[in-house]
């Protein structure tokens, strides 16, 4: 293929693809008979993004539920409507629910407010989930309590034991923002759930983390294993001995760790336990919530990675500005400040805990409100670059460059147009090894306009 008059790096050029390879980068190429082409007509070609943090199933039963937080939801009376304006029968999954929207809702309050279906609701944070009673009896449980459930996910599929959703529909809005790589980042992936997620052949490449049960995995199609996962929090933490040995063991199967810190205790107990089994390339810290400098200065030393989400601060301001510590809002979701550090920093959207839109996230770390520290605020080059590193060394932007996979995202706009207001940016067409997996000119995918519709619909409540 011939991608011809694109905005490269500030130039105007010719791009040969050939075989899943960029061949040649000339300001001019002639075509080659029968060869397929593409004009940019001006547009930024850049490298394919890369969602370094996402939770591919969970985000797919996102698209098939119901929006119970902001934006979509801000009041009881809306969240009622929204319930019960529910298309179809039988059950009704809700996600996002903040307390904001209406309190700490429990099983009386859905029993008042909702249709007569069995209901459950899926806290914002992930680990709560709220049923009412027609829900409690489907699942053969006591109709007692306040009906809220935490850390039950495992209980909930054995007992709806329904199948999983098809992936394949995220993987198509994602590739609509051109988003060609991915990193499911779900702690109990095991040995069945990697083959699951490999075989669903998403149009993007995949890097999926889990537990010990994958260290010996090999790549299936585009799909190889990641790090370990580490997943816990304030009330759970181990004991710093036993979170050593766990880190310890990942190194010794040649695999780096992946740590879900949202607190300061969370974080340091990680750190800690890095420190003692001995730093591995491509350890990483996902989120870093509240990073102060004694921590910040602690990462750059151990040289982790820290995969943020940007988003966040705009999707969750309020809720941050009345439940965070005034003393801790400038360390909150930090972003240059890890740079000037020297520390690798990286996104992910933590779909479905956040929403799915790269071009929104970059947007927020280049416009991050006052209130939580202006000074961390990004350059857009700095916040493009935040989707655009290696899979295993995300703090790597890569290039379009010859001899380089053909991973690429075309958009509808120069870089300069772009760089003026990045969450405004869409994308013309994307590509995965040479191969157009997302056209929203040519309609090569005939729902191409459908995804787009879509995504910037939903992608802030996902």
């Amino acid at each position: 293929m011939l991608i011809r008059r694109a905005e490269l790096e500030g130039a105007l050029c010719d791009v040969r693809l050939a075989g899943d390879r960029i061949a040649r980068i000339a300001p001019s190429l002639e075509p080659v008979p029968g060869e397929p082409s593409l004009d940019a007509a001006g547009c930024a070609l850049l490298p394919g993004l890369h969602d370094h943090h996402i939770h591919l199933t969970a985000a797919a039963a996102a698209l098939v539920s119901i929006h119970c937080g902001s934006p979509y939801v801000q009041n009881p009376r809306k969240l009622a409507a929204a319930l019960r304006s529910a298309p179809g029968e039988g059950w009704i999954r809700g996600i996002g629910y903040h307390p904001s929207v209406a309190g700490e809702i429990d099983r009386a309050w859905l029993d008042r407010n909702g249709p007569d279906r069995p209901i459950r609701i899926q806290h914002r944070g992930g680990r709560m989930w709220i049923f009412n009673s027609l829900a409690l009896v489907a699942l053969n449980e006591p109709v007692a309590g306040d009906g809220r459930r935490i850390d039950a996910d495992a209980w909930l599929r054995e007992r709806l034991n329904a199948p999983p959703p098809d992936l394949f529909p995220v993987g198509e809005r994602l590739a609509a923002f051109g988003i060609t790589g991915l990193t499911e980042v779900t702690p109990r992936n095991d040995s069945a759930d990697f083959a699951r997620i490999a075989e669903a052949r998403l149009p993007q490449r995949l890097m999926i983390m889990g537990g010990a049960s994958l260290d010996d995995i090999a790549p299936v199609h585009r799909s190889r294993v990641g790090a370990v996962k580490l997943h816990y929090h304030d009330h759970d933490l181990p004991s710093f001995d036993a979170l050593t040995l766990e880190v310890a063991r990942a190194h010794d199967a040649g695999r780096a760790v992946a740590s879900h810190c949202v607190t300061a205790a969370e974080l340091l107990l990680t750190l800690a336990a890095i420190e003692a089994a001995g730093a591995h390339p491509g350890d990483r810290i996902e989120h870093a919530g509240i990073a102060g400098p004694e921590a910040t200065a602690w990462m750059a030393a151990l040289g982790v990675t820290v995969v943020t989400q940007p988003h966040f601060i705009v999707e969750r301001g309020d809720a941050y500005l009345a439940e965070v510590d005034p003393a801790d809002r400038s360390w909150l979701y930090r972003l240059r400040g890890f740079l000037d550090a020297g520390i690798a920093l990286a996104a992910g959207s933590d779909a479905p805990f956040g929403g799915l839109d790269p071009w929104a996230s970059m947007g927020a770390a280049v416009q991050r409100p006052e209130a939580f520290n202006a000074a961390e605020r990004l350059d857009p080059e700095q916040a493009l670059a935040l989707y655009t590193g290696e899979a295993d060394a995300p703090g790597v932007p890569r290039r379009v460059l010859p001899g380089e996979v053909a991973d690429l995202c075309l958009l509808d706009r120069s870089w300069a147009d772009a760089r003026r207001d990045l969450a405004a940016v869409h994308v013309r067409a994307t590509l995965l090894g040479g191969e157009i997996v997302y056209d929203s000119i040519l309609s090569i995918n005939p729902q191409a306009s459908a995804v787009v519709a879509d995504t910037r619909r939903i992608d802030s409540a996902i």
